[in-house]
C-alpha cells in the first residue's frame, strides 16, 4: 500500500475517532492530516527503537506493551499539534487502540477501491 494511502487511512481513523470518543478533540480534518503525517513521522524514526528497549515487556506481556508504545507516541503527536488534544493516558490508549482498529477497516476499504 502507497504511503498516501496510509495517511488517508490513518487520518479518516483520527477524524472519526476524535467525532466518536468524548476525551479526543481536533480542529478539523486537515489537521487530521497533520496528525497522521507527524504520528508517521514519530513512528518511522522511533517505533523499533521503541520495540527493542521494551521487548522484554513486550514479551511478558505478549504483545500487549505494543498498544502502550503506540499510545506514547500518539501522546507525543498530541503535545507537538496545538490543534489536537487527548485528555488523559486512559483516554490515549483508548484513543490509540480504537485508531489501530479504525485504520485496518479503512485500509482494507481503500485496497478495495
Amino acid at each position: 500500500m502507497s504511503w498516501l494511502l496510509a495517511c488517508i487511512a490513518f487520518s479518516l481513523s483520527v477524524f472519526v475517532v476524535a467525532r466518536i470518543l468524548p476525551g479526543v478533540r481536533i480542529e478539523g480534518l486537515g489537521t487530521a492530516i497533520l496528525v497522521a503525517v507527524v504520528y508517521g513521522i514519530l513512528k518511522f524514526l522511533f517505533y523499533w527503537i521503541l520495540v527493542f528497549f521494551s521487548l522484554p515487556f513486550i514479551l511478558l506481556t505478549l504483545g500487549l506493551f505494543l498498544v502502550v508504545i503506540n499510545a506514547f507516541l500518539l501522546w507525543v503527536t498530541d503535545i507537538l499539534i496545538e490543534d489536537f488534544e487527548i485528555d488523559g493516558c486512559l483516554t490515549t490508549i483508548i484513543a490509540s487502540v480504537v485508531i489501530s482498529l479504525f485504520d485496518v477497516v479503512f485500509r482494507w476499504i481503500l485496497i478495495g477501491i
